[in-house]
């Protein structure tokens, strides 16, 4: 698939490319990104140069994975977001900020984006969000775009070889007010006559 770029009134979400190496290293120096995520840590050069000039072209020609960095419109790297796919059209989200943008919605505002663009052009019917228990700033993000708790998985991530529990939640076509590709049909509650 060819790269696209993604915009918003505050935002540039594009693939990284080579140029790009040095604000990745940069900002993935930050603790709590190597604490939270699965990027090695410690984080050396030659693990940007692989991100940016091997693993994001990949993952877009191969359409296995759509790496997105964040951008502010004047050019500074505020975060990356990736979205992975899964078999039965569901794609997982993964995103960091680097820290000196934090706190002012830009990564809300970026998976809003790309998951808006996953259903409207990537036949994604679902969209799920995993994260370490504990990364509370993670699940911020997703209960401000929208997305569902669905509950916890036991043993279900291993960051740096140890295996944790995670949350996970999901956003679906339906709760942006957008069409699925395949007709849903939820359990009954009990409400619903049982």
């Amino acid at each position: 698939m060819e790269p696209v770029t993604l915009t918003t009134d505050r935002l540039v979400l594009r693939p990284v490319g080579p140029h790009d190496t040095d604000a990745v290293y940069a900002a993935a120096q930050d603790p709590d990104i190597q604490r939270w995520t699965t990027l090695p840590s410690p984080y050396l050069p030659e693990h940007a140069r692989s991100f940016t000039e091997q693993l994001v072209p990949e993952g877009w020609a191969n359409a296995s994975m759509f790496t997105f960095g964040v951008f502010l419109p004047d050019g500074p790297l505020t975060g990356m977001l990736a979205l992975t796919m899964h078999s039965l059209a569901t794609a997982e989200i993964g995103f960091w900020t680097a820290k000196e943008h934090r706190g002012r919605g830009y990564t809300t505002e970026a998976a809003l984006t790309a998951v808006r663009w996953a259903f409207t052009h990537l036949a994604v019917d679902r969209v799920e969000w995993r994260a370490e228990v504990g990364n509370t700033a993670s699940r911020a993000v997703a209960e401000h775009a929208g997305f569902t708790l669905e509950g916890t998985l036991r043993s279900a991530v291993n960051n740096k070889g140890v295996r944790r529990d995670c949350w996970v939640a999901s956003l679906l076509p339906s709760d942006l007010g957008l069409p699925s590709t395949a007709p849903y049909l939820p359990a009954p509650t009990p409400s619903d006559g049982d």
